[in-house]
């Protein structure tokens, strides 16, 4: 039986974990990238400009929207979608955090 080790890391662990997770598609990227351009975007807008069937930019979608970092309202068959800024500055901080206590603690290394 597998045991999952998760529940030993930090709560702030465990989110930038699933922060960069979130993000680690280059789809995902690309779709982000869309929407901060328009500021808002509805899902068929973003499958005309990527290389990818709407099915899968709508499992991209939830992924994102899963993770907090979009926000989305359906309004019958249209869905419309945003960034959700105050998670990306949230996760922003918190990388920039662990990355200075990265930097701090390999001051000395080679």
């Amino acid at each position: 039986m597998a045991i999952h080790k998760k529940e030993e890391f930090s709560t702030k662990e465990q989110h930038l974990a699933a922060f960069a997770k979130a993000i680690s598609h280059p789809a995902r990227i690309a779709i982000l990238s869309v929407l901060a351009k328009r500021n808002q975007c509805i899902c068929g807008e973003i499958v005309d400009v990527l290389p990818l069937a709407q099915s899968t930019v709508s499992q991209h979608l939830k992924e994102l929207k899963n993770a907090g970092l979009i926000d989305g309202e359906t309004d019958g068959p249209r869905s419309c979608y945003c960034i959700n800024w105050k998670a990306f500055e949230k996760f922003n901080a918190e990388f920039h955090s662990l990355f200075e206590k990265l930097k701090e603690a390999n001051a000395k290394c080679c």
